[in-house]
């Protein structure tokens, strides 16, 4: 199956490439600069302050005031005990391994900034009846909050539970991949404020390929666990514009194993809907010439 190229698809004409985010978790060390930056960047309202119980993530998951949630997983795992030069000159995993080696030799925590996927098959964009989703020259899916009428129809709609509304004003809120940032040639706030470059910013083409060397790198070193999330143009929603590297089943991060685009069947509901009615509408007019040619 071809890839499919968002902003052709939707009329942009010589517009830049698709652009994207890749998210290799087996370097992130949970420090939320990313969420921070986020925060501060696109004056998201504060949340997450309260303990949660859940160790340190206060802020739970995505939604209208978190665009960017760092997610916590303790695992009675061994880590990987040879893992050199993993990530330019700095070995994170071996890192973490020798801070909880002296604790406990089957202890490992697993971090991940999650975000908007930016789909290739959006099916908030479907379901929009305002506009106020749409899809940009850069291939990401942005909310124009001006024109959002807080329906809610995109927040059941998206198969990863991204989007949320705010109490405060009842309006969908979600990651616009920092579409005023890009358009000055900008990376997004959070890739810049990585300090470890787990988060990666570029375009998509070229982040799918660093990946899959990255996968490579990982494999070889002796992480056999470690797999992409959201890269295939081929899955459930055409390819994710934000996909993972993960270093086990997708459901311990809280991602669906296989998402698809809800919207997926609603051609064939249409048809069935139409024949119905066609076959009603008949039976009908069929019962009032009867009945006619009775009298």
């Amino acid at each position: 199956m071809t890839a499919v190229d968002p902003a052709s698809a939707t009329g942009y004409h010589d517009h830049p490439p698709r652009m994207g985010f890749f998210t290799d978790t087996s370097v992130c060390i949970g420090c939320k600069a990313c969420e921070v930056a986020c925060k501060e960047w696109n004056a998201i309202p504060e949340d997450g302050i309260e303990l949660t119980g859940m160790s340190y993530d206060n802020t739970v998951g995505l939604g209208g005031s978190t665009w960017r949630h760092v997610a916590f997983i303790e695992q009675s795992k061994p880590l990987a005990r040879e893992a050199p030069g993993l990530h330019d000159g700095l070995d994170v995993l071996s890192m973490a391994e020798q801070g909880t080696q002296e604790e406990s030799s089957d202890f490992r925590w697993l971090m991940s900034s999650d975000v908007c996927k930016h789909c290739t098959e959006a099916a908030c964009l479907d379901v929009c009846p305002t506009g106020s989703l749409f899809r940009t020259e850069f291939g990401t899916v942005v909310v124009q909050q001006d024109i959002c009428n807080g329906c809610g129809y995109c927040i059941p709609a998206c198969p990863y539970g991204v989007i949320g509304r705010r109490e405060e004003d009842g309006r969908a809120w979600k990651c616009t991949l920092c579409y005023d940032r890009l358009g000055e040639g900008m990376e997004p706030a959070c890739a810049k404020a990585c300090p470890t470059d787990s988060i990666q910013f570029g375009p998509l083409d070229e982040l799918r390929e660093r990946a899959r060397e990255r996968v490579g790198q990982l494999h070889e070193a002796g992480v056999p666990e470690a797999r992409l999330y959201g890269h295939d143009p081929n899955d459930g929603v055409g390819g994710d514009g934000a996909f993972f590297l993960l270093l086990d089943e997708p459901e311990v991060y809280g991602l669906p194993p296989d998402p698809v685009v809800t919207t997926r069947d609603l051609p064939s509901m249409w048809r069935h809907v139409a024949t119905a009615a066609a076959t009603l509408a008949g039976g009908a007019l069929a019962s009032f010439l009867g009945s006619r040619r009775r009298r």
